[in-house]
């Protein structure tokens, strides 16, 4: 009886542990549906925000609706038939663990920090009276913290940004972080990508930029004490616009639209 009795405590702290675990793991598990159809939102949201597309005044889905998703082989920048490849199944980030569908970056090929890198990418498409209007990418990399994961939305021209943003980065707040900054993202509309020969151009200067005349338009002013984090978007747009990321899309893009012009 003593033994018992001594006994009985710890089993009922063993009992409660596991009744405890196990309601928590239901949990996980009956909100897992609900926390992924949010992050597709904010994803959505911001994918909006970076073409300029976003209103309180409508729905997500029902402006969402107006783009077209495609998915491109990044290095011949062709569309993938939606038959081979569906848009609505393509995790384009997990796919950077498929040795298949991604392949390892040599590391004077990474100024983004990526180290592997997706075969397949996907991109949206905005059209207005049957021509491209604007075009929206994926892009990432490494800032002084964390990998940065946001969007960039070029003008039909496909040379001039329309706007970025950044839905997650494990960047310090009020420095670093300032990347989500509303008045630092609108600073980047209108910015020029490439210079007269095709080279990106874009520069985040330490402060304010001094540039003038067609110089200004390829420089972003710095974010103040986070010089780090700034050179990691540049470095991130450098990769992302130049021949290993989406510059042969681009121009395949752009000699579809002149020919269909």
């Amino acid at each position: 009886m003593a033994k018992e009795s001594f006994f009985r405590p710890f089993y009922t702290v063993l009992v409660l542990a596991f009744v405890c675990s196990f309601l928590v793991s239901l949990a996980s598990v009956g909100l897992r549906p609900r926390q992924e159809a949010n992050r597709a939102q904010e994803r959505k949201k911001n994918i909006l925000l970076a073409a300029d597309l976003f209103t309180t005044e409508k729905n997500i889905d029902q402006v969402f609706a107006t783009i077209q998703p495609r998915i491109i082989d990044l290095a011949s920048g062709k569309f993938i038939p939606e038959n081979e490849i569906s848009v609505q199944q393509f995790d384009q980030l997990a796919s950077t663990n498929d040795k298949q569908r991604s392949r390892l970056l040599p590391k004077d090929e990474d100024p983004a920090g990526l180290r592997r890198l997706e075969k397949y990418s996907l991109v949206y498409l905005v059209k207005k009276n049957n021509r491209l209007s604007k075009v929206i990418l994926p892009v990432r990399g490494k800032g002084l913290w964390s990998t940065m994961y946001g969007y960039v939305a070029l003008n039909g021209d496909l040379k001039t940004i329309c706007g970025i943003a950044f839905y997650e980065h494990g960047e310090t707040p009020g420095l670093g972080g300032e990347i989500e900054n509303p008045a630092w993202l609108a600073s980047w509309q209108g910015k020029k990508l490439y210079d007269d020969n095709g080279k990106v151009a874009l520069k985040i200067v330490k402060g304010k930029s001094k540039a003038t005349g067609e110089a200004a338009l390829h420089e972003v002013d710095g974010l103040s004490g986070a010089t780090l984090t700034g050179n990691g978007v540049e470095r991130l747009f450098h990769f992302w616009f130049d021949k290993q990321g989406f510059k042969p899309f681009l121009d395949r893009l752009q000699q579809e639209e002149e020919k269909n012009g």
